[in-house]
């Protein structure tokens, strides 16, 4: 796994994600403030709604906006195995028994792309995987609470 073929890939992914969340927000925006949209009594909240849709999709695009500008500007350490997690690491995992990978970000949690066949996914320091794997080295194991379970992750690489 290339990890400087794996940004580009995320770049381009997110680029695109932009386009249509862009486009979205200015449809939802366009049917929030059309003549159509205005309230025709007292129980008709299709203008509302519809203003409330378009401000969740502006505050999504902004967020991209801002994951992507990371992706454009940040400089991408290459890990050794030696070193320890930290922020724009690429780490593969045993996560309770399943190997998987994953992009350390200060931003962009949640944000996932198939790359080699494999699923890659950004996790950030303000997660509960990610606060537990910053600092650990290759071959070190951490256990971490998500609702009443108590997952176990050993690092298995570092890029």
């Amino acid at each position: 796994m290339q990890k400087k073929d794996l940004i580009r890939i995320f770049t381009e992914h997110l680029i695109e994600e932009l386009k249509t969340i862009t486009a979205a927000a200015q449809a939802t925006y366009e049917a929030a403030t059309h003549e159509e949209s205005k309230a025709e009594n007292q129980y008709d909240t299709r203008g509302l709604e519809a203003s409330y849709l378009a401000g969740a999709q502006a505050k999504r695009v902004q967020e991209i906006k801002d994951v992507l500008g990371l992706f454009q500007t940040l400089t991408f350490k290459d890990f050794t195995n030696k070193d320890t997690v930290q922020s724009t690491a690429l780490v593969e995992i045993e996560l309770d028994g399943k190997k998987s990978h994953i992009l350390v970000m200060p931003k962009g949690g949640g944000v996932q792309l198939e790359y080699e066949k494999q699923m890659i996914q950004i996790v950030t320091p303000a997660s509960h995987l990610g606060e537990s794997i910053l600092g650990l080295r290759v071959g070190e194991n951490t256990e971490f609470e998500v609702g009443h379970k108590v997952r176990v992750c050993e690092i298995l690489s570092l890029q």
